[in-house]
């Protein structure tokens, strides 16, 4: 047990999940406010970077501002894989030819500048372990204590909240923080109210070497069960080349189809793989996840804010998962920075009204668009087909419009948290 002891007069924050938004609120509040706050993050794998290995994520560039102004950014960039360019194509999975409807980013330099955020790519692919490893020991670099334990129940006890943890003893806090997923028990707890259905779908994740360069370029595929996406890592691997895919596929087909022995789950995905990219190997993987969809009815109670799943889940299809979590972080970590400064209770209404309205749209507008394109997509009927063909079309003809939603994508326009725009808290 590493919780830091609050100095005489001095606020404290508890965390509960030791996940990626958790650390990033953490190193971002500690280095802002240093032994005027303490910061605990409790975690019953004590925040343990091996739990996310296999994973890797497309880091957006609020994403990575926010990085780069907590000071990672350079520990993260051989580990970093930038996406210069997303293709996107729609078939069934037996066409023999799939017809590319829309390209972000291609090899021109004029549509290329006009694609990139003040220079930048769009996003980053990004494995989860070594960010994980970076965030952690960047957390106890600047006092960040730590508890290997869990919550058993917490309660707010006047001007603070109390938490009885797993194994023994109790910490007090100004504000605690859920960030224990999407079946938080703390949410639960607080009677706070959840809205969503799991989808009918599996996601897949794996990691997948190829023998010829991806060039930083990403592919999104459009298949009746469901996306089938390839991101690209760095280079290594037993072929020299790597990429992440993201599959999805109906829940009553992805048992039979992971079943077999690696080579059968291997030519699976090669039947869905681009032929670009050459001869294949399984590196990592493959990993199965249930899909839901969920938001709370509220983002805070009393000395509660939820952070990340606890607030809400939306469907991969876009990659924006981690993305909305590190906007919960940066948003949170702006709402009690402010009342710190003006000597108010960083747990107080006033502060976590403040977080919700900054956060509560944009995760139900990002929800209900990745609900939206998976409907649309996931399905093989004709006139669905035509039209979202007819409609990917058009975007790829107007530049103006595929720069609106490249910015949407980068996280840089509309109202964004400062650490989000690279700016000090």
């Amino acid at each position: 047990m590493m919780a830091e002891t609050p100095r005489p007069g001095s606020r404290r924050l508890l965390i509960a999940g030791g996940g990626l938004p958790s650390l990033a609120l953490a190193l971002a509040l500690k280095q802002a406010h240093g032994p005027a706050l303490a910061v605990t993050v409790i975690d019953p794998s004590g925040a343990d970077p091996a739990r996310h290995r296999g994973r890797a994520y497309a880091l957006a560039a609020g994403g990575r501002r926010m990085l780069a102004r907590l000071g990672l950014w350079d520990r993260l960039t051989d580990v970093a894989e930038p996406i210069t360019e997303m293709v996107i194509s729609d078939s069934r999975l037996a066409d023999p030819v799939r017809p590319v409807f829309l390209t972000f980013g291609q090899d021109s330099a004029q549509e290329a500048e006009a694609d990139r955020i003040d220079g930048e790519p769009f996003a980053h692919m990004v494995e989860a372990e070594p960010l994980a490893a970076a965030l952690a020991g960047a957390c106890r670099d600047v006092g960040v204590g730590f508890v290997t334990a869990g919550v058993v129940r917490a309660a707010p006890e006047g001007t603070a909240i109390g938490v009885e943890l797993t194994i023994g003893g109790r910490l007090r806090g100004d504000l605690l923080v859920a960030a224990d997923g999407a079946r938080s028990r703390l949410r639960e707890a607080a009677r706070i109210g959840w809205v969503g259905w799991s989808y009918p779908q599996v996601g897949i994740v794996a990691t997948i070497g190829h023998a010829r360069p991806h060039g930083g370029r990403a592919f999104e595929h459009f298949l009746p069960a469901g996306p089938f996406a390839i991101l690209p890592l760095r280079d290594g691997g037993t072929l020299g080349h790597r990429s992440s895919i993201v599959w999805t596929e109906r829940a009553d087909a992805a048992d039979a189809l992971l079943a077999g022995e690696p080579e059968e789950v291997l030519a699976e995905i090669e039947r869905r793989f681009t032929l670009d990219l050459g001869a294949l190997a399984l590196e990592h993987g493959p990993s199965r996840h249930p899909l839901a969809l969920g938001l709370a009815r509220s983002f805070h109670a009393q000395r509660l804010a939820l952070l990340g799943d606890a607030a809400h889940v939306i469907h991969p299809i876009a990659g924006q998962g981690l993305n909305l979590g590190l906007a919960d972080a940066a948003s949170l970590a702006e709402a009690v920075t402010g009342a710190l400064r003006l000597g108010l209770d960083p747990g107080g209404p006033d502060v976590l009204r403040d977080y919700e309205r900054a956060r509560r749209f944009d995760s139900f507008a990002m929800a209900a668009a990745t609900d939206g394109l998976n409907r649309l997509f996931s399905n093989d009927a004709l006139p669905l087909r035509l039209a979202r063909d007819l409609g990917l079309g058009i975007v790829d003809r107007l530049p103006g419009l595929k720069r609106f939603f490249i910015g949407e994508a980068a996280a840089a326009r509309g109202t964004r948290p400062r650490l989000m725009r690279g700016e000090a808290l």
